[in-house]
């Protein structure tokens, strides 16, 4: 045998070596987790509870018999209970199942109400599933593509860094101060009203304070810096032409929400072709039946639906795809902190454009020592298994348990044993 043949056989057998201790390695990494069955599904209020179905900080915990509890966020007390009566006794690793089984078991579609309680349902799942094989979630989806997920700020403006700095800030101040503390960029509200007018709201007045304040929050990120400017819904189809083609020279990111959401599947189309200003929509809807053509379409830059609100990782890993075909990118919506730490799993295996939505006043929350690696504007994956969340049962209000399987109706199967609808 020549040296050369007796080189290569030893490459090879070498090589062969290292991929068998490769392979070992992964093996005990994502080795089939142990059998389970889900036993218990209890449902709990934080101290400070949003009571807005869409923005639902409702606490869902999912218990196994073997000893794994899986966390999840969102939902009412009611979808809760429904849906969570299909999981008891079903295995909680073959979730894909499990979400098939919450979405198709009752007569009607879920709406938008139930979706977001199965989504809450569905991260505790996954949560499970990570927990199980002591890796966090992201570990399950592809592993992280970014170093980190970039947000804006929402709501409030980030503590300023001099101490003696005034409490009260121009827009031009509060848009530099966040562009300063590592926000990717400054979002401003275009739903205020005029000062004095209580909750009268008169779209045609207020889009020339609109483009006073633009200007003003242009200077303050800069000419290089990003900003963008939310909508609201409440503008009707010829007021949102005006107001987004005055500012179009401004450059905004992305204007969001231009248009009533009942009109957006007509009215948004048409802005599209009126305006060179970016548009993003989407934290009112549900699943991707939603909104998929207006993402196919192009005639949204940025879509902003979230976790649990289209039915948690599971559907939210369809809807990426879904804009990664068309090139759309994900802002999402904040809806609370679990599903904010999910997001982070969801969103870093993902290679298209993310910014994520971030409420500098709501970092801190008692019963969730532990959820999201939050810092200097941006939101880090971490090593800890399932989401990464650790809950404090003391600041938590138990307000369901669920430990019967729900009667409901059958479940329909096609001859290989996927789900039909009944």
């Amino acid at each position: 045998m020549s040296e050369a043949r007796v080189g290569r056989r030893a490459f090879l057998c070498g090589l062969g070596a290292a991929c068998a201790v490769v392979g070992l390695g992964a093996r005990r990494a994502f080795a089939a987790p142990p059998k389970a069955k889900i036993t218990r599904i209890r449902v709990y209020a934080p101290q400070k509870l949003n009571p807005i179905f869409n923005q639902s900080n409702m606490i869902v915990t999912i218990e196994t018999d073997a000893g794994i509890t899986g966390v999840g966020e969102g939902g009412s007390k009611d979808t809760l209970e429904q849906c969570a009566g299909r999981l008891i006794g079903r295995n909680p690793y073959d979730i894909e199942r499990c979400w098939q089984e919450m979405y198709r078991a009752f007569f009607y579609p879920p709406g938008r109400e139930k979706i977001h309680a199965l989504g809450a349902l569905d991260l505790a799942l996954w949560d499970i599933k990570g927990k199980a094989l002591d890796v966090p979630v992201y570990e399950l989806l592809g592993g992280m593509n970014r170093n980190y997920l970039e947000c804006y700020a929402t709501g409030a403006l980030p503590p300023a860094k001099e101490p003696d700095a005034p409490p009260a800030m121009s827009l031009k101040e509060r848009a530099a101060a966040t562009i300063a503390s590592g926000f990717r960029a400054f979002r401003m509200d275009a739903a205020s009203v005029k000062a004095g007018a209580g909750n009268v709201y008169d779209t045609r007045e207020r889009v020339h304070k609109l483009v006073e304040d633009c200007k003003e929050v242009r200077e303050g990120v800069g000419k290089d810096g990003n900003w963008l400017i939310d909508f609201h819904t409440r503008f009707d189809y010829a007021d949102a032409v005006r107001a987004c083609k005055l500012i179009e020279d401004l450059e905004p990111l992305y204007v969001e929400d231009p248009v009533r959401v009942e009109a957006f599947l007509e009215d948004i189309p048409k802005l599209r072709k009126m305006t060179t200003c970016p548009l993003a929509a989407g934290e009112q809807w549900g699943q991707r039946w939603d909104f998929n053509k207006l993402v196919e379409a192009h005639d949204i830059d940025w879509l902003r639906a979230t976790v649990p609100n289209v039915g948690g990782i599971s559907e939210m890993h369809k809807v990426l795809a879904l804009c990664e075909t068309h090139a759309v990118g994900i802002a999402p919506h904040f809806t609370g902190p679990v599903a904010t730490a999910a997001l982070v799993h969801v969103l870093g295996p993902y290679s298209g454009p993310v910014l994520c939505e971030f409420v500098p006043t709501q970092a801190a929350h008692p019963h969730l020592p532990e959820w999201a690696d939050f810092k200097e504007g941006k939101l880090h994956p971490n090593k800890r298994p399932g989401l990464g969340v650790t809950l404090d049962m003391k600041a938590l209000t138990q307000v369901a348990e669920i430990a019967e399987a729900g009667t409901g109706r059958k479940t329909y199967f096609r001859t290989d044993g996927s789900q039909t609808n009944w």
